[in-house]
């Protein structure tokens, strides 16, 4: 999600998918749900988003623990990063 972690110079070109997220055109707060709350609104937001692969190959890389990532969630994270090894 833009501007959750400033990109040092290396990174810039690596982080320009961002620049077309939809998430940067919406509300955060639907991103980052408090515990228990609905993940629905950003998912579906996500199914639609262009960059949706590099957002989750970006979160998986690096051990993003919270919020909506390429449309999934932390455990849905976390349980794919567990098959893959």
């Amino acid at each position: 999600m833009p501007g959750v972690r400033k990109p040092n110079a290396e990174d810039d070109n690596a982080l320009a998918w961002q620049s077309d997220a939809l998430c940067s055109q919406t509300d955060p707060e639907a991103f980052f749900p408090e515990k228990g709350g609905s993940t629905r609104d950003a998912k579906r937001i996500c199914t639609t988003c262009d960059v949706r692969g590099e957002c989750l190959e970006y979160a998986l890389n690096n051990d993003e623990r919270f919020g909506i990532w390429g449309g999934l969630s932390e455990r849905e994270r976390r349980k794919l990063k567990r098959r893959a090894t």
